[in-house]
């Protein structure tokens, strides 16, 4: 899902599992730039689709306080029964999220890789 804005391009890799959405965020920054059309197009996605979110943040290496408040607008605009769960940090972004002790507000789990059948 690709959105431009005042030369901007914003795009996620959003997947529809049964019972949640894989979205992978393909931005290298969330800062002041672009935190508003982060949460915004982010937002509009986990809203339209009422399902709890696994966000791969795999690609993300840097994220300021703009960025951190992108994440918080988009965990709120989440009903309380459905879970953002934020994968793959980077030790960067999550030095953010524990300096900040969001760590405790968001569900932060490492990336796992999908097993694959042997033959």
């Amino acid at each position: 899902m690709q959105e431009r804005k005042e030369g901007l391009i914003m795009q996620f890799i959003v997947e529809d599992a049964e019972s949640h959405l894989n979205i992978k965020v393909t931005e290298s920054r969330i800062d002041a730039a672009i935190a508003t059309l982060f949460k915004d197009k982010l937002r509009e996605i986990v809203v339209k689709n009422r399902k709890s979110v696994h966000l791969d943040m795999g690609s993300v290496d840097f994220m300021d306080s703009s960025g951190l408040g992108a994440m918080i607008a988009v965990r709120k605009s989440l009903p309380e029964n459905l879970a953002l769960v934020l994968l793959a940090l980077t030790p960067n972004v999550e030095r953010v999220f524990r300096l900040t002790r969001m760590d405790s507000v968001f569900d932060i789990q490492p990336l796992t890789a999908q097993k694959e059948p042997r033959e």
